[in-house]
């Protein structure tokens, strides 16, 4: 590898490095122990210790090319190679294109410019596309050569960034080098003759945290497959802990999120992936998610600047944040003011007040924003300008319905003050005030319009006009299992409700839910998708309600709506964490925590709807808009605190579980305008005067008053770190309960297979079948299953793949065979049919290894090669076997008859091959030809050739040969013979549907073991 020139004191060197050779303007140095039996002693070590701690390949590389001039005591590093053939390419290189040049100079310092300059361009040409995208792509080159050199990954491992760390084996810290790659987490040190060498893959990591204790400041701990090991010394560990659980969350997210993850445009090219586009890539999920915008946005800039808030007459330092369509603004202490400009609300961008950097922006609701202390702002208000032109649309108005009730005014007052002072729409400011107003419970009349916003359903919903309509004719009369199960919830779906007690209510319920699964098939249709759909129709018109939904399952609870609950079952992880911080006296009391997650799944799954009447569910889901999961949890918090005195004293979980009904029960909303055959509360309060009435106002303000220091970034950071165990748990729990399936269907509970199970072997490795059980799959799944010799072809198979001879395949070997079988190539089946007949009969010492073949022939394949080198040659008995096989082989198929004709004929082509070869090496042997076979053949009359069968034919052809042993045939002469007849390259290229196959198979086998 060429590397920048860099300044070398040969004098301080010489006693790491060994010189092998010389001339007038280039050394080659190979390291001092590389190479050398016994490491080289105590030098070796010592320079081993170095190379594993220092940070430069130019000093770990075992060889180094240097640069030099005639009586200078100065050289220049330019090239390094893990090997000696590498370093040898370089030299002869040097020595071809460079040596012949550097004799017209007339100075040794233009000889050392020319040498520098050409090979910083052979730098530039090498690299210009692999590490253009690098912060430091000289360093980065160095970092990934040793990466390569120490762990040989495969190539298309990309590695994305490495630091300096220690790893604790014991109570000993090893210094060394972390890399963090696409799929693995390495870890390499050399201290003194100790090597540590660790390769942990992200997928199979189930807990990753920062920790520390009284040894360890700050270390971050890994757990893998039962494992702990522990990190330390970084010196960014903030920013290496969040890459690396980035990198965690991406793999796992592969395991049950495969579609999304490759259709995300930073992830879906590993190669592609760098350590600064991940970093942008969370910065952006963070962006929308932190200001509810559609996750198709990602932050361009983020500028540090002051908002002047006109009602509070100051100044507020924070931070704009710019996307495509979006100018955002957040305060340093996120809950005391944020802001959303949409680009299409934008009329005008103008420079404020040059003096303090000023920008203005001017929006259709006659709100005028000034930000200040903005850095480059003249180039921003150009920039702002290009965007506004480009996207400026017509804004998007909701209307609203205006209600009588007295509280509902002076609610709506309150609200109507607040759009006053701090604007009315998608750019309003969000400060304390808006909270507060939110706790209190949302207007009737105003609901519908704020979900929209506070959710950005709005912005979804003004991006694509006519998307839902479209959605609705297209699902139409569509019929499939989500529809089904859609069906049979809807008259399920708050019963209780007039507006659910007619067709009307119940058919929109049917177009929202129906369009949302045609929409994202993936999720399709989930139960509790009903309950709060439902609830979102009660004050958003049937769109808008289409959009909250969207909202709700794709952003703001993210993979809580799918077969397997993810999202729901990492919000639960994350709160029984909760729990424990801020109620410990319940988790001392309750012996498995288990309990909160089995009662708290509906709280998450509902938004608390199905659990509370529904007129204080609503103002649950006012806060949830607003605040998102972190209102849930705070209110999950709230209401254990309020009946732990009752819960201590529980003697099981059915009496907690009583008593969390009973309290549910009690909540009720004194000041809904619900009319009282709509409520639930108020009549249950009734019946159960014995538990006191709580009004849920008092409940939400409660739960934010003593935890509200939980914040938006605390909640990711648990989610993040718990859903890595959540996952894991459950890959776990799937594979032990399809391995219970497949051995309770093809295996009996005390088969012999069974005694060699081998739990520390990988998942493929684990389970064996023997030579019986493998000849029953062969019959089932192989396509040449119908032929006479099928028993002969899955022993002489058997016994090729086993390889221990221990009378047993793993299931990993046996897809191989079925994969060599099926391959979309001639090579591959035919290569086993060749050795089929070498492997029947060998005997005695002069066994082949033809497992060694089939390795070879594969490697070369991979390469690109053509040919095969020393493959054995078949005899005469052996090419007699292989007629047969393949007599046996075509007997059934629709072109049998031409397939027949296509032997006899590659037959006698190979005989005549054979004799032309003989007569060329020994023209005079007395010995009788083949050819004298053939005319022989062809003497025969030809109506007792038709009478005769193909395979007689060649069968008599071949014991007319019986007495010559000398005959043989290579590898290659038989399969160019083949590859001239069509009706074998057709036969073995055939496609087969091995999908079908399986799954016959399949019902066969559960249809006998249903019999037995």
């Amino acid at each position: 590898m060429w590397l920048k020139p860099e300044e070398v004191l040969l004098k301080n060197a010489l006693k790491l490095w060994v010189q092998e050779r010389s001339n007038d303007y280039f050394v080659l140095q190979r390291r001092r122990g590389y190479g050398e039996e016994g490491g080289g002693g105590l030098a070796g070590l010592l320079v081993g210790t170095l190379d594993a701690v220092l940070d430069s390949t130019s000093k770990v590389a075992p060889f180094r090319i240097l640069h030099q001039t005639p009586d200078s005591q100065v050289y220049w590093s330019i090239a390094c190679g893990s090997s000696r053939e590498e370093i040898t390419e370089h030299w002869e290189w040097l020595e071809h294109n460079v040596m012949k040049t550097l004799s017209v100079f007339d100075s040794n310092e233009d000889i050392t410019s020319f040498v520098q300059g050409k090979i910083r361009g052979l730098i530039a040409e090498e690299g210009k596309d692999s590490f253009v995208k690098e912060d430091d792509p000289e360093k980065f080159r160095e970092g990934l050569m040793k990466f390569e050199k120490c762990f040989g990954l495969p190539e298309q491992e990309k590695l994305i960034t490495y630091y300096s760390c220690s790893y604790w084996k014991g109570r000993v810290p090893c210094q060394g080098w972390l890399y963090l790659s696409t799929n693995f987490l390495s870890f390499y040190s050399f201290l003194l003759g100790a090597e540590i060498k660790l390769i942990i893959s992200w997928d199979e990591i189930s807990k990753l945290e920062k920790t520390s204790n009284v040894i360890l400041t700050e270390s971050i701990h890994v757990c893998s497959r039962g494992e702990d090991h522990y990190f330390s010394m970084f010196l960014r560990i903030s920013e290496t802990f969040l890459l690396m659980e980035q990198l965690a969350n991406y793999a796992v997210r592969r395991l049950f999120d495969k579609e999304t993850f490759e259709n995300d445009p930073v992830l879906h090219d590993p190669l592609q992936i760098t350590k600064r586009g991940l970093e942008s890539h969370a910065h952006s999920k963070q962006f929308s998610a932190f200001f509810r915008l559609p996750k198709e946005e990602s932050l361009k800039e983020v500028h540090e600047c002051f908002l002047w808030v006109p009602f509070s007459h100051f100044n507020t330092h924070g931070k704009m944040c710019i996307s495509e369509n979006y100018i955002c603004f957040a305060s340093q202490d996120g809950s005391l003011c944020s802001v959303i400009i949409p680009l299409r609300e934008v009329t005008g961008v103008d420079k404020a007040d040059p003096a303090n950097r000023g920008v203005s922006i001017s929006t259709k609701g006659k709100t005028a924003f000034r930000f200040t202390e903005v850095r480059d702002f003249e180039l921003l208000v150009a920039k702002l300008r290009m965007k506004c032109n480009a996207t400026a649309s017509p804004q998007h108005i909701v209307s609203t319905e205006v209600t009588a009730l007295l509280k509902e005014k002076m609610k709506e007052q309150s609200w109507n003050i607040l759009f006053a002072e701090r604007g009315h729409g998608v750019s309003m400011f969000r400060t304390k005030k808006t909270r507060d107003l939110v706790v209190r419970g949302i207007p009737e009349a105003l609901r519908g319009e704020l979900w929209l916003l506070f959710s950005g359903a709005v912005n979804d919903m003004a991006s694509n006009p006519g998307y839902y309509t479209e959605l609705v004719e297209k699902s139409l009369g569509t019929c499939t299992l989500a529809t089904d199960e859609i069906e049979r919830d809807l008259r399920r779906s708050l019963p209780e409700h007039p507006a659910f007690q007619s067709d009307t209510g119940i058919s929109a319920l049917r177009r929202v839910l129906t369009a949302y699964a045609f929409r994202n098939p993936q999720i399709g249709y989930c139960q509790a998708m009903n309950i709060l759909t439902s609830v979102l129709l009660l004050y958003a018109k049937e769109e808008e309600a289409f959009w909250l939904l969207v909202a709700v399952c794709e952003r703001m609870l993210p993979d809580y709506f799918n077969r397997r609950i993810i999202g729901a079952l990492v919000d639960q992880a994350v709160f029984e964490e909760l729990i424990r911080v801020h109620l410990p006296q319940l988790t001392d009391h309750m012996s498995d925590m288990t309990f909160f997650s089995s009662v708290s799944l509906s709280w998450f799954l509902t938004l608390f709807i199905s659990v509370l009447p529904i007129e204080s569910a609503v103002n649950v889901v006012d806060c949830f808009f607003y605040d998102g999961i972190k209102a849930i949890l705070q209110l999950g918090l709230a209401v254990l605190e309020y009946n732990m005195e009752k819960l201590l004293t529980c003697k099981d979980d059915a009496e907690a579980v009583t008593v969390l009904n009973r309290f549910f029960d009690s909540v009720t909303n004194k000041d809904s305008p619900l009319p009282p055959a709509v409520q639930q509360g108020s009549n249950l309060s009734d019946t159960k005067s014995d538990h006191p009435t709580v009004d849920i106002t008092d409940l939400i303000r409660d739960s934010n008053e003593r935890y509200g220091d939980i914040c938006y970034e605390d909640v990711e950071s648990l989610r993040c770190r718990n859903r890595l165990y959540v996952i894991q748990t459950l890959e776990t729990t799937t594979k032990q309960n399809v391995k219970e399936h497949f051995l309770s269907c093809y295996w009996c509970v005390n088969s012999p297979v069974l005694q060699h199970h081998d739990a520390s072997l990988p998942y493929l490795d684990q389970y064996r079948i023997d030579c019986q059980q493998f000849r029953v799959l062969c019959h089932l799944l192989s396509p040449w299953s119908h032929c006479a010799n099928r028993d002969s072809l899955a022993l002489w198979t058997f016994r090729l793949m086993d390889e221990n001879s221990n009378c047993l395949v793993n299931f990993k070997q046996f897809a191989c065979v079925l994969g060599m079988f099926l391959f979309v190539c001639f090579f591959f089946p035919f290569l086993f049919f060749f050795f089929f007949p070498l492997l029947s009969l060998q005997k005695g010492k002069g066994k082949v290894d033809i497992q060694a073949y089939l390795k070879q022939w594969q490697d070369e394949l991979l390469k690109k090669e053509e040919n095969v080198k020393d493959l054995p040659r078949m005899n005469q008995s052996q090419f007699i076997q292989f007629s047969k096989t393949l007599y046996n082989l075509f007997h059934g198929d629709p072109e049998e008859e031409l397939l027949y004709r296509a032997i006899a004929v590659v037959t006698s082509l190979l005989l005549k091959m054979e004799e032309v070869g003989r007569r060329l090496q020994s023209p005079m042997s007395p010995v009788r030809s083949p050819a004298a076979v053939i005319e022989m053949d062809a003497e025969v009359p030809r109506e007792r050739q038709e009478k005769s069968s193909p395979e007689q034919t060649e069968g008599s052809r071949a014991q007319s040969l019986e007495g010559n042993h000398e005959w043989s045939f290579a590898f290659e002469q038989i399969l160019a013979s083949l590859l001239n007849e069509p009706a074998f390259v057709r036969f073995f290229e055939k496609p087969h549907d091995i999908k079908a196959k399986i799954e016959s198979a399949k019902n066969l086998q559960l249809k006998a073991r249903t019999r037995v």
